[in-house]
C-alpha cells in the first residue's frame, strides 16, 4: 500500500490521499467526501495561485455547488496552540483567540450565508468553543500532516472535544517550524503553502503554520504582532471551511481546478485605515483578505445581501410607518407616525 498525491494546479491546490494498491487508481467523486482531502492555500506569488485570480470576467460565473454539505448553522471553532517552546511574538495566542471572538458576527463571515447546502441551514455564526495550548514536543521535523492529525485527536482526547460537521479544529505552530503534506516535503510551508484545511473521517481540521516565518504578509500590520499575518490566512481557511468543509460543496473543479471562495480572492485587500487594517468588527481592527461573493460575482469584505431596511414616508403627512408599541406580535398594529429612526420604523422589501 502507498500513498498516492493527486495535486490540482491553478489558484488553489487540491490534495486528495487515499490508500489504495499501487497498481491501480480510483478516480474521486466531488459528491462523496474524500478518504482524506486537504485544500492548500498557497503562497503570495507562488505558481499554484495562478496568474488571475478574478473571476468578475469569467464565461463560467460563479462558484458552483456540487452538492456536499456546508458547516450550517454555527459552527463550533476549536482552538490548539502547538508550542512546545513557546517560541511565538508576545500577543500571538491572545489576538487569534480574540479574532475568532469577533468573526462570527461580522459582515466578512456574513458572505457565507449565501451559500446554501441541500439539507439544513447555510453557515450562519462561528464561535470560539475552545481553546488549548498543548507544550508537548513535536514528534518531528518538519512536521507532517500526519503529525497534525495525531495532534488534533490527542487535543480532542484530553478536552473532550468532539469531531462533526459543525466543529472545526484549528492547529496553530510555533516560529520557523515547517510543514509538510508528507515525507516527500514537496508540499511544505517553506515552499508551498501558508495554510490549508482538510478532513479526515468525520473531523474537520486546519493547519495554520507561523505565517511570518513565511511568504505570507499581507502587508500591514494593524495590531503590531506577527499574529496579524496568521490571523490573514487563519480568515482564508475559515471562510472556506465554512462553504467547503469537505471538498464537495462550495468548489470550482471545472474551471479553477478546486479554487474555493477564499482562493478566488487570495491576497485582495480592502482599503486600509491609518492603523493598517481594512476590517473593525467590535473595534478591533484586522487585515484579512476578501471574499468571493456570487451574490455580486465579485471579492467582497461584506455580504451583499445583507437585508437593506427602508422607512416608508406617507407623502401627504410626512410621517413614517410605524409599529404601534414596538410590538412584535402577530396582529400588532400598523400606524403612521413621527420619524424616529426607531426598528418598529424599518422595514425590509422582498421581491416576490
Amino acid at each position: 500500500m502507498k500513498k498516492v498525491f493527486c495535486s490540482l494546479l491553478g489558484i488553489a491546490a487540491l490534495i486528495v490521499i487515499a490508500l489504495m494498491p499501487a497498481t491501480s487508481f480510483a478516480a474521486t467523486s466531488t459528491r462523496a467526501a474524500k478518504s482524506h482531502w486537504i485544500h492548500i492555500f498557497p503562497h503570495k506569488g507562488h505558481t499554484l495561485q495562478g496568474a488571475n485570480v478574478s473571476r468578475a470576467g469569467s464565461a463560467s460565473g460563479n462558484v458552483p455547488y456540487q452538492g456536499g454539505p456546508v458547516m450550517g448553522g454555527t459552527t463550533n471553532v476549536y482552538v490548539i496552540f502547538w508550542e512546545p517552546t513557546n517560541n511565538v511574538s508576545p500577543n500571538y495566542n491572545s489576538l487569534i483567540t480574540r479574532y475568532f471572538g469577533d468573526i462570527g458576527g461580522s459582515p466578512l463571515y456574513k458572505i457565507s450565508n449565501q451559500y446554501t447546502q441541500t439539507s439544513g441551514p447555510p453557515p450562519t455564526n462561528a464561535v470560539l468553543a475552545g481553546s488549548w495550548v498543548d507544550s508537548g514536543a513535536y514528534p518531528e521535523s518538519p512536521l507532517l500532516d500526519s503529525d497534525i492529525q495525531n495532534e488534533v485527536t490527542h487535543a480532542q482526547s484530553v478536552k473532550g472535544w468532539l469531531p462533526g460537521i459543525d466543529n472545526i479544529f484549528f492547529v496553530f505552530t510555533e516560529r520557523n517550524e515547517n510543514i509538510c503534506i508528507d515525507n516527500t516535503q514537496a508540499q511544505c510551508a517553506t515552499n508551498t503553502f501558508c495554510a490549508y484545511h482538510a478532513s479526515f473521517g468525520n473531523t474537520i481540521y486546519a493547519t495554520m503554520p507561523y505565517a511570518a516565518s513565511f511568504n505570507c504578509n499581507p502587508g500591514s500590520s494593524p495590531n503590531n504582532d506577527e499574529a496579524d499575518q496568521t490571523i490573514n490566512v487563519t480568515s482564508h481557511e475559515q471562510m472556506e471551511a465554512a462553504t467547503d468543509p469537505l471538498g464537495n460543496a462550495w468548489i470550482d473543479y471545472t474551471n479553477l481546478n478546486g479554487g474555493e471562495i477564499g482562493d478566488l480572492c487570495a491576497w485582495q485587500f480592502g482599503p486600509k485605515n491609518s492603523q493598517g487594517a481594512d476590517v473593525v468588527w467590535n473595534n478591533h481592527g484586522y487585515i484579512v483578505q476578501e471574499e468571493w461573493s456570487n451574490a455580486i460575482s465579485g471579492c467582497t469584505l461584506t455580504s451583499s445581501i445583507a437585508t437593506k431596511y427602508y422607512e416608508i414616508v406617507n407623502r401627504n403627512s410626512g410621517l413614517v410607518m410605524d409599529v404601534s408599541g414596538g410590538g412584535t406580535n402577530a396582529g400588532a398594529h400598523v400606524i403612521q407616525w413621527t420619524n424616529h429612526n426607531g426598528l418598529n420604523q424599518q422595514w425590509s422589501l422582498i421581491p416576490i
